[in-house]
């Protein structure tokens, strides 16, 4: 289905790779768009989970782009199936005028009840009429970054300041690069411990392939073993970190402390002024390490229109499959974790 009805001067369509530009330009003036609106996003998604990308566009009479909302349509035996605005993202949902999200969404029900999904989950973005508000999950992250070494240091609370200058003592190496495989192995290893799947190797080497030099990778060493490592996109002046972990070693040599810093101080160099450090869950370990770093949560509001899924690891019903998932062989998780992970979305 490519057209959708026309309503209060503005029609709904499906995008087409035609329309990239377009939807970059209006990316790039819209105040309230992210990086998941960018088509790129979705694609990489598709490319690297299989999930089909269908991507909404509002449009005036004359053509001119008023809105956008991309979605991931994802399907999983577990979890049920879904429109997700955006797929893999924290952020995404319908962005433009009150009247274009209002047009978005319903094209969006449209769109999910031709392809038998029950839920249309929208991660940010205004809350169209109607939708249920769903709030009190999760707790986004950024401020502003200093623009030198020495500011940035400061501006990190006293005792984690103490903690990255420790790490600072450690001989402990540190490359920025887009190896895919020193990430994977210490990322996968990281999430295995916190009992969830990890995502398809797939899915971050699509990603880095989508957005170019617009991402790389920072990884920590000791003695020549990968300790920590962050998948790093940069948008509009703001460097997001947006897949990183570390081993059980990281602590001892506060490798994940050194990790961040050291991202600070890259994204510096590369002109960005932002440091978004992305969403965490409350009453997480990473809620309070993102607070001890001095940044200030926000809640984020997210909307669900039919009947939701239940993807929250904290769920007690999770609790039993998320403690024996910590006890998982490594080689076992890796192999059979990114089937179960590419239907979370």
């Amino acid at each position: 289905m490519n057209a959708f009805r026309t309503v209060a001067g503005l029609r709904t369509r499906s995008a087409e790779g035609i329309d990239d530009t377009a939807i970059r330009a209006f990316v790039e003036t819209c105040p309230d768009a992210q990086l998941f609106h960018l088509p790129e996003w979705s694609r990489a998604v598709e490319a690297g989970c299989g999930q089909r990308g269908h991507y909404l566009i509002a449009e005036s009479e004359s053509g001119a782009i008023a809105g956008l909302l991309p979605l991931s349509e994802i399907r999983s035996r577990l979890f049920g199936s879904a429109l997700v605005s955006a797929g893999f993202g924290v952020g995404g949902g319908a962005i433009g005028s009150r009247e274009a999200v209002d047009a978005l969404a319903d094209a969006a029900v449209e769109l999910a009840a031709t392809l038998d999904c029950p839920t249309v989950e929208l991660r940010g973005g205004a809350i169209p009429a109607g939708w249920r508000r769903i709030e009190s999950v999760y707790a986004g992250f950024a401020r502003d970054l200093p623009t030198d070494d020495e500011a940035i240091l400061a501006a990190i609370p006293r005792k984690q300041r103490a903690e990255v200058r420790r790490a600072l003592g450690y001989d402990l190496q540190t490359r920025i690069d887009r190896d895919i495989e020193l990430h994977y192995r210490v990322y996968a290893e990281s999430v295995r411990n916190l009992g969830t799947p990890v995502f398809p190797r797939a899915l971050f080497r699509s990603m880095l392939e989508a957005f170019g030099d617009k991402a790389d990778i920072v990884t920590v060493s000791r003695d020549g073993r990968p300790v920590a490592s962050v998948l790093s996109f940069y948008f509009k002046g703001s460097v997001l970190p947006y897949w990183g972990g570390g081993t059980m070693e990281a602590r001892s040599w506060r490798a994940n402390e050194l990790l961040y810093f050291e991202l600070m101080r890259h994204a510096v160099r590369r002109g960005c002024t932002c440091f978004d450090f992305g969403r965490s869950k409350y009453g997480t370990g990473a809620f309070a390490f993102k607070k001890n770093w001095g940044f200030t949560p926000e809640p984020l509001s997210y909307s669900v229109h039919g009947h939701g899924r239940e993807t929250n690891p904290l769920n007690p019903k999770y609790r039993l499959q998320v403690a024996l998932w910590r006890n998982v062989p490594l080689w076992l998780a890796n192999r059979i974790g990114p089937m179960i992970a590419r239907g979370l979305g």
